[in-house]
């Protein structure tokens, strides 16, 4: 008897996400049913596919070459799914995201709203969060990433760059002076924002072309970047963030920028999705609008 093609997909997910219980939560099945098609599966073909251990699975021989093609079976039936799709004028499915919280509480949070009320067959769950997802293993369809991309398993599309700036409150600068140049920081209080992937400290500069880095030191750091910034407007200290996230509070002159031509960090912020996954229509709609919305303020980056 020929494998049916559902359960050749629902094989192909179990191995992307990791596990039965998400394979099942993603399919709305209960982890039973999953287990008894996958062995049904295995029946079928007379081959064991995964070993199961209480921590993790792995695959057999037989499972790897099985997976791969798999994984094209699933791919064709989302494309054949997604052009029939294009004949209709509304979008079905849901899309579960992760964004980072600057970019979330800026524009992404009314952005995504707005795709919905423009879709209304479009259900999205979106999560604002500082860490980096793994997109594969928690079943992600898209991520919103700021910074450098080194997954090769994964694609990135370009928003735009994200450039970081040095502030301060003027009463702060009222008492302790402007700095001039990086060095004159070893003598100020730096808030530090915790949240980078390493180096938190370790502030960036430029000189003659080259970028190099400078330790600074402050008595306050936090991960999230709405306390920095309050910190920073009450006069506490000097606080190194995304242009973005103070742009208002420059314009108004509640924090002066600082050193302008010398600050050298500048990251990218990108639509990221598996690489083995071509994204679907409404992926690459939403991954439109989002670029849209965020072109419409690029001048806050």
């Amino acid at each position: 008897m020929m494998p049916r093609t559902d359960d050749l997909i629902l094989f192909s997910q179990v191995i992307e996400l990791g596990s039965f219980s998400k394979a099942a939560e993603a399919h709305g099945l209960t982890n039973s049913v999953v287990s008894k098609r996958i062995a049904r599966l295995e029946q079928e073909l007379g081959s064991t596919l995964i070993h199961r251990t209480t921590r993790r699975l792995t695959l057999t021989d037989a499972g790897r070459v099985l997976f791969e093609r798999a994984q094209a079976v699933a791919q064709t039936a989302q494309e054949a799914f997604d052009a029939v799709t294009g004949y209709s004028d509304s979008l079905q499915g849901h899309i579960r995201m992760s964004v980072p919280t600057i970019s979330g509480e800026l524009l992404l949070a009314e952005a995504v709203a707005q795709f919905c009320e423009l879709h209304p067959g479009i259900t999205v769950d979106m999560s604002l969060e500082n860490r980096f997802v793994d997109v594969v293993a928690e079943g992600y369809d898209l991520v919103v990433r700021t910074g450098h991309l080194e997954d090769s398993s994964l694609v990135a599309r370009h928003f735009l760059d994200s450039r970081w700036t040095i502030c301060a409150a003027p009463v702060y600068l009222s008492r302790h002076g402007k700095p001039q140049v990086p060095e004159d920081l070893l003598h100020h209080n730096c808030l530090i924002y915790s949240y980078q992937e390493s180096g938190a400290r370790d502030w960036l500069f430029s000189r003659h072309g080259e970028t190099y880095s400078l330790r600074v030191n402050g008595n306050f750091s936090t991960d999230n970047a709405a306390a920095l910034r309050k910190a920073a407007l009450a006069g506490y200290g000097l606080a190194y963030v995304p242009r973005c996230l103070v742009y208002p509070d420059l314009q108004a002159g509640r924090l002066v920028d600082l050193l302008t031509n010398r600050v050298g960090k500048v990251l990218g912020i990108y639509a990221v999705y598996p690489y083995n996954r071509q994204p679907s229509r409404k992926i690459k709609l939403l991954i439109e609008h989002l670029r849209a919305r965020y072109t419409d303020i690029k001048h806050y980056f």
